[in-house]
């Protein structure tokens, strides 16, 4: 969880608060629909607390949200490198990765967030676009 460390920062445009108020300012932002907003400000509170996984999802979050695909990609791959049974990072890393045109990347992520969680319609949706995308490829 994010801790609300105190963290101060003069340069020019920083935020106020700490970085938990970064945090909740940048989730309500998502979820308000104001992703580019929210990854920005995330972006700060991620590089304050880097070991936060709720920061670095939210942040994933809103950079696949604002199509910074593959800043993204990165986003989720650190939370998978960090912790390989998060499903939900395998997906958000497969799915990123499938937006970058990386689609041979995308299945193997993909693929583990449906092994993990079977019963995750959006994971197995997923998960079967990219394949058929990879065998019309292969059949062309």
């Amino acid at each position: 969880m994010v801790q609300g460390r105190n963290v101060h920062d003069d340069s020019p445009g920083a935020p106020e608060g700490d970085v938990y108020d970064w945090y909740q300012r940048g989730v309500k932002l998502l979820k308000d629909g104001s992703p580019a907003a929210a990854a920005a400000l995330l972006e700060r509170a991620a590089l304050a607390e880097p070991e936060s996984r709720s920061i670095l999802e939210a942040l994933a979050r809103a950079q696949f949200n604002s199509r910074q695909y593959a800043e993204a990609a990165e986003s989720f791959r650190q939370i998978v490198d960090a912790n390989p049974a998060e499903d939900y990072a395998h997906f958000g890393l497969g799915l990123a990765l499938w937006r970058t045109g990386d689609i041979e990347g995308a299945q193997e992520p993909l693929a583990i967030a449906v092994a993990m969680r079977p019963d995750e319609r959006h994971y197995v949706s997923a998960l079967k676009s990219v394949r058929a995308t990879l065998r019309a490829r292969r059949e062309m």
